[in-house]
């Protein structure tokens, strides 16, 4: 049954007209000469801080945490925060140590990066990965967990033509380059934080009826906490002989202490640190603006399972306790990722148009940043170096906007059946475990790069293949090679009459012999590396606004751990 009323369309409609004019403006202003590859594919010293911010934090708060993340809230409570909270973290690490590398180099794609730093296969063997991520785990699962999300909310029937209206609103953002899409992102992260927060006060609100206590929030979110306190702990307990299958898979998703010490850092280091979707915002800018916006990211990114979260848990309890059966169970089915779509449901008329406006909004602008950054790796990193070197700026402009509707085509034929079983794994897990498979390797090869000036390209390539093969063993075969108990791990029950490794802990073995195999490799190379960065502590200082940002962002986030653990 179709859930939007006349307003609501009329709101969603004045939020498309507003962010295609808007972003057709920031296109034709200034525009005296043909877009050039940096133009459109950096917009080269044209963000402002906050926009670098906004952009970076659109990007990411897409489809997966709408509705992945909100469904994860569903089945795990705020542990899942984790991936949130620790993404701040990474954010400071990434602005105090790794920029100023970029930066300094003139380093413009992650594929040039390797290049420089070491040779042109890696640097192609890496492309090739990456295309094959963006495109297969990251831009099909946002297209499809969008178009899930918002056919629920228009009757359920409209699926396939949401995927077509979502891909073609993005490929107009995608177009006009990277500076309409790091502008129409401050637009689009502002919708969608305001649409968020008034979908977390309706579930909380929902929630304070549902216990009789009027439409008081706060009265709502005790409440939830009580009716839900295994939902409020950041720590799940190792399985032991007598824990349950549901605890079970909790804890191979979120493996208690052990992530800390393993995969979450990979996976978050990895992605705002080594990923051209995330860090072509800030390549453009000088490393104050830079450094200002990615901060700026870190402060939101704290924030964010407020939005994102919180709807997931309060549809918990009210699927708990009774309500919600028909918006959550379609067909007798109970479907975690349709968390959000159920709370949104509820709003008043006006606001359903509005939350759907802030969904579009980050499925929208994730598209868009994703498309863009498979258009640069392919164009820049593939095309120009190994089709047709001698192509001019406006040829090379023309086969990024062709590549973006390549992706885009594609994606879709991948989204039309579900053909990859996204919504069977849970969206944002299906993103998480997927990514793990490429996470170790890129971000060893990375991580030894920056610092290690005597990593050779031969332990380079080691490291991406070996790393790769790692990562594939520890999830798929390690159990029945070498038994559910060892040293470095403990496989458990998956309930499908297999057993598994938490995909968090594969990852952070994965790196760790991944970084033991290259510096094996490495030590018995050449003494001095001429490719290896020269680095000095002058380029990590930071200023005092800087300074204090950080010291504010990690203040927040222990207070936030000391309360939730």
């Amino acid at each position: 049954m179709n859930q939007l009323k006349q307003i609501d369309y009329i709101i969603f409609l004045l939020y498309f007209i507003g962010v295609s004019s808007y972003g057709y403006w920031i296109y034709k202003r200034k525009q005296t000469t043909k877009l050039d590859t940096k133009d459109f594919f950096l917009a080269e010293g044209s963000l402002t801080w906050w926009a670098i911010g906004a952009s970076m934090i659109a990007s990411n708060i897409s489809a997966e945490q709408f509705i992945g993340m909100s469904g994860n809230g569903f089945t795990f409570g705020v542990a899942v925060a984790v991936y949130e909270w620790f993404a701040a973290i990474a954010l400071i690490i990434v602005a105090v140590w790794f920029m100023p590398i970029y930066l300094k180099n003139h380093i413009y794609t992650m594929p040039q990066f390797l290049k420089t730093r070491y040779n042109e296969t890696v640097s192609l063997i890496m492309a090739i990965f990456w295309l094959f991520l963006y495109v297969f785990v990251n831009l099909t699962s946002i297209l499809f967990l969008g178009a899930l999300a918002i056919s629920t909310l228009v009757g359920g029937e409209s699926f396939h033509p949401i995927v077509i209206g979502l891909s073609i609103f993005a490929i107009v953002i995608t177009l006009g380059g990277m500076k309409v899409i790091g502008y129409t992102d401050v637009i689009q992260v502002a919708v969608l934080i305001i649409g968020g927060l008034v979908t977390s006060y309706i579930a909380l609100t929902l929630v304070s009826q549902k216990f009789g206590l009027g439409n008081d929030v706060l009265a709502g979110f005790s409440a939830m906490m009580g009716d839900a306190d295994d939902h409020f702990h950041m720590i799940f307990e190792k399985p032991g002989p007598n824990t349950s299958q549901v605890d079970i898979n909790k804890y191979l998703t979120l493996p208690g202490l052990a992530m800390y010490f393993a995969g979450i850092w990979i996976v978050n280091l990895n992605y705002w640190g080594c990923n051209q979707y995330i860090t072509q915002r800030a390549l453009g800018a000088d490393l104050k603006t830079a450094r200002t916006g990615i901060l700026f990211a870190a402060l939101l990114k704290i924030f964010m399972p407020l939005i994102v979260m919180l709807p997931g848990i309060a549809a918990y309890v009210l699927y708990k306790n009774g309500s919600l059966q028909n918006e959550m169970a379609p067909g007798g089915k109970l479907l975690a990722d349709n968390a959000y779509s159920a709370i949104l449901s509820f709003l008043p008329n006006g606001l359903k148009g509005l939350s759907m406006a802030a969904l579009t909004a980050a499925i929208v602008a994730s598209l868009a940043g994703k498309a863009n950054s498979i258009s640069t790796i392919f164009t820049l990193d593939i095309y120009q170096k190994y089709i047709k070197k001698d192509a001019s700026q406006t040829q090379l402009v023309w086969v990024g906007r062709i590549t973006i509707f390549a992706a885009m085509l594609l994606s879709i034929a991948l989204t039309w059946q579900d053909a990859l079983g996204i919504g069977r794994e849970g969206g944002f897990t299906f993103i998480q475990k997927y990514t793990g498979y490429l996470s170790p390797a890129i971000f060893a090869v990375f991580i030894l790069g920056f610092f290690w000036k005597r990593t050779t390209g031969s332990a380079a390539v080691a490291g991406i293949l070996g790393g790769f093969g790692l990562a594939v063993l520890f999830n798929n075969f390690a159990p029945a090679l070498f038994g559910n108990e060892t040293i470095l791990y403990t496989a458990y029950p998956n309930g499908n009459g297999g057993y598994e490794i938490p995909f968090l802990i594969c990852m952070g073995w994965a790196f760790f012999f991944t970084v033991l195999m290259m510096v094996v490799i490495s030590l018995v190379g050449p003494r001095i590396n001429p490719k290896g960065f020269a680095i000095d502590a002058s380029m990590f200082r930071l200023n005092p606004s800087a300074t204090a940002l950080a010291v504010i962002i990690m203040l927040l986030i222990t207070v936030l751990y000391v309360r939730l653990w």
